[in-house]
């Protein structure tokens, strides 16, 4: 499926800033959530613009240093600190029991989830991925990080690279041009529903004050079975996806049996306000979260700071990030941290039973017995994100402009090699279908523009250019939400309801939310806009494991003539060569989308 854009023309060109001279000053916190001994005062957000005095402090955390605070738009500048942090994941096969039932597992250094990445804003990250893995291939992607001018490191099989043979290695180098909470996961068909994943928390400034960091605390859906088992059960067999089995927060969950497993668990101190970065790792199932007795102060969405505001309750997609500040200001106690799946998008069977525990210091060692808020079931993205640095988008060229992405389900003929007639989800009537032996960039770096048409190459030609798209989830097959996520970008996020979309001028042009994740809703729309301003190949898709799987994506070919000016192409063909010569031989073959 190609698609030829050059016709587009653009009402918006940004000035792209590709680094800054100016090195900042390092974070108070370090590279591991560290206490503060001082109670906050109330939170606030500063107007205050960045300057050299700007320190970030428990008190003043709108401010970073060296130039840049909250008020920097890192769209256009970012630090250079000249740091650079490394790790070493080594991705090896072993057997664990999160919630108690032991299960084949994939994991990052023996662990799950696997070992956070920490850094300062403006920090140069080096992780080499060594695959110890007897018969897969694999690969990390670093999922919402920009990438700017480094499309090589998104780690996307397919599409940026191929997969890391088993015995073989990657480094991944990228800057970290944004700042805040995100996670990364292998792209290698559903593998990351093994286990190949973990936290990222890159530190910067915040829109609002807080004493403590309590990191990462990824929440997901858990499966008995294997991932790899699922995803060809729901290839093959049309009808509802694979119901989970439980659910884990930060890794873990006493066992739906009620043995076995255990709850994770914060303690807290009274007086003291928490910032908790909240992530969704699930192969299928979305949540709304909340914590009895707190309210929760949302300061940032994926990798955008926004104004504070104040929730009961959070809806979290698959794949989306919120980083929120917890008021520790209720008597001292035990309260249940709550993930409920919302019955729309996802099935699980220990719904209602997905908890941690929040513990105040001095509180007795029992669970907690504390009323649950009134949660509502409903997949709507949260409504109330503003972003801290304004951006308008003009609306002028958008109805003669727009392009129309369809999303629907199909079953058909068996492909591949897999028995009986195999369900694809599709855009715009076509399922993805990629090759781990020829990912876009390798057509790149050898000059070839035939494309496979399976690869459902979109062409984005024009440099900052600012292209619109709706997606639309087509009557008849709309049978739920879509989590949609753009690698390379974050997208401005106009639109989205139920039914046809008519209306344009419903649309938000006036500062509206910017994000990599965001809901399509079932038999609905999502409309949703970016720039072109970061060569290299993209893929956009459904983050259910299962729909990717199914072929529900495409890649975004973003300025094809300047990504080889703008980055060096030179391992693409080695480290394909080194897949090749592993492929001709490996007991497992692909069987879906390869994503």
């Amino acid at each position: 499926m190609f698609f030829n854009l050059c016709s587009l023309t653009s009402a918006l060109a940004l000035a792209h800033i590709t680094s800054a001279a100016v090195v900042a000053e390092r974070a108070t916190t370090s590279a591991a959530p560290v206490a503060s001994s001082a109670v906050s005062a109330p939170a606030a957000t500063s107007s205050r613009k960045a300057d050299t005095e700007c320190k970030n402090t428990a008190f003043t955390r709108q401010c970073w240093g060296g130039g840049f605070s909250i008020a920097t738009d890192y769209d256009t500048a970012w630090p250079n600190t000249g740091n650079t942090v490394y790790y070493n994941f080594e991705v090896t096969n072993t057997t664990m029991a999160p919630d108690g039932f032991s299960r084949l597992m994939m994991v990052v250094n023996g662990q799950y989830p696997g070992p956070t990445v920490f850094a300062n804003w403006g920090d140069t990250i080096s992780i080499t991925v060594k695959n110890s893995l007897q018969n897969n291939g694999t690969g990390i992607h670093w999922h919402g990080i920009r990438q700017m001018n480094s499309a090589t490191m998104d780690g996307t099989n397919g599409i940026t690279e191929c997969p890391i043979p088993p015995g073989g290695s990657k480094t991944y180098t990228f800057l970290a041009t944004q700042f805040g909470t995100s996670w990364y996961h292998s792209h290698f068909s559903s593998q990351y529903g093994e286990g190949v994943l973990g936290p990222i928390v890159i530190h910067g400034p915040a829109t609002s004050n807080y004493d403590v960091d309590l990191g990462a605390m990824p929440v997901t859906d858990w499966y008995h079975r294997t991932a790899f088992a699922l995803n060809n059960l729901a290839l093959t067999h049309p009808g509802p996806p694979p119901v989970a089995d439980n659910g884990l927060i930060n890794g873990t969950m006493v066992g739906t049996s009620g043995t076995g497993g255990r709850y994770h668990k914060n303690t807290i101190v009274k007086g003291k306000k928490y910032r908790l970065r909240l992530i969704n790792t699930s192969l299928d199932n979305s949540f709304r979260v909340s914590l009895d007795g707190h309210n929760l102060t949302v300061i940032q969405a994926d990798f955008v700071p926004t104004k504070p505001y104040t929730a009961q309750t959070i809806f979290i997609g698959i794949g989306e990030r919120y980083d929120v500040i917890i008021n520790a200001n209720q008597n001292i106690d035990n309260y249940w941290f709550r993930a409920r799946v919302m019955t729309s998008c996802g099935v699980n069977n220990n719904n209602g039973n997905i908890m941690s525990i929040f513990s105040y210091e001095g509180a007795p060692s029992s669970n907690p017995t504390s009323s649950s808020w009134n949660i509502p079931d409903n997949c709507a993205d949260e409504q109330g994100l503003t972003p801290y640095v304004v951006k308008n988008v003009p609306s002028a060229t958008f109805a003669k402009e727009w392009k129309e992405l369809d999303v629907m389900a199909s079953v058909g003929a068996s492909v591949n090699g897999l028995g009986g007639s195999v369900v694809q989800w599709t855009m715009n009537t076509s399922a993805i279908d990629i090759s781990w032996t020829d990912p876009t960039l390798r057509y790149v770096v050898n000059n070839d523009n035939t494309y496979y048409r399976d690869g459902n190459v979109i062409q984005l030609p024009t440099a900052d250019k600012l292209y619109f798209w709706v997606f639309k989830s087509l009557p008849g097959l709309a049978v739920t939400p879509h989590p949609i996520h753009l690698h390379g970008h974050d997208f401005y996020l106009l639109g989205a309801g139920n039914g046809d979309f008519t209306d344009p001028a419903a649309l938000q042009w006036n500062n509206p939310p910017r994000r990599d994740v965001a809901m399509l809703p079932a038999g609905g729309y999502l409309v949703i806009g970016f720039e072109a301003n970061n060569p290299g190949a993209w893929l956009m898709h459904c983050h259910i494991a299962f729909h990717v799987a199914q072929g529900l994506s495409v890649q975004f070919l973003e300025r094809q003539q300047d990504i080889q000016k703008v980055m060096s192409l030179g391992n693409v063909n080695s480290e394909c060569d080194a897949w090749d010569k592993y492929d001709k031989t490996a007991v497992y073959k692909k069987e879906d989308s390869g994503l």
